[in-house]
Order: C-alpha cells, then structure tokens, then sequence
C-alpha cells in the first residue's frame, strides 16, 4: 500500500534528520555494496549449511565416537548454526538499510514545487550538499 503525501512527507523529514546528524552512516547505507555481499553471503550460508549437515549424518555413521559421543556430529551442528546466524545477519542489514525511502525522497521534488521551490535549479553536488539542502528547505517551510 502506497504512503499518503503527508506520511511521505514525514518520512522524508526523519530521513533527513537522521542523515544530517549522521552522514557517515548515510553513506554506508546508500552505498550499493551491501546488495552485492548480501548474495555472497547468502551464498556461504548455504555452503555452510551444507557441509554441516554432512557433518552431521556423517558423524553418526562413522565409528569414530570417543566416549560414545559424536564429536563429528557436535562440529556439524555447530556448522549449521553458524550458517543460520549468519544468514540472520545479512537479512538483518538489508532490512536496516532504507531502499523503500529512496522513492519518497525523489518524489520530494513535486511536494517542494506546491510550496513555490520548485522552480530552484538543481545542485549538482554529491550527496551530502543534496541532503543539507533538503534539510534546510524542511526548516524554511516551518
């Protein structure tokens, strides 16, 4: 469901809030790094996840069970473990990280031209002038 104009508008303002009191974690979370690892990750999750569970069956046939414990099966379930943790923490960041906010924040253009603005050119600067601006712009319109 789509966010009405109001609730846009509000959630441009806590974005740019947030991204003036912090720009170094606004651009690690913009930066296009996390959608490359998130698959990489998923990826050796999954190999792990694998493997552990060869561990796993393989430490119950196997002979080798010092005091009648499968250390073999213990390592494969550990295995295992790590894997899911590890698919927990890359889901964990990719929902931390704002991609459904990007469509609001372009569409900020229509909401600023209502109020008179819109008829400013554009800075071509890097992200952080474009995010100051906005922020200044929040402030002129209270």
């Amino acid at each position: 469901m789509p966010l009405s104009e109001h609730e846009q508008r509000m959630l441009e303002q806590i974005e740019s809030a947030l991204y003036a009191e912090d720009p170094k974690f606004a651009s690690s979370v913009r930066g296009g790094r996390l959608r490359s690892t998130s698959s990489r990750r998923r990826l050796q999750a999954a190999a792990l996840f694998a493997i552990g569970l060869f561990l796993l069956v393989a430490g119950i046939a196997a002979p080798f069970k010092p005091g009648g414990f499968p250390i073999i099966s213990l390592v494969g379930f550990i295995a295992m473990f790590g894997a899911g943790v590890l698919l927990m923490i890359g889901n964990s960041r990719r929902s931390a990280r704002p991609d459904s906010t990007e469509t609001p924040a372009a569409g900020s253009g229509p909401s600023g031209g209502s109020t008179g603005r819109g008829n400013r050119p554009r800075k071509s600067g890097g992200f952080s002038e474009r995010m100051e601006d906005r922020f200044r712009r929040r402030f002129e319109q209270e």
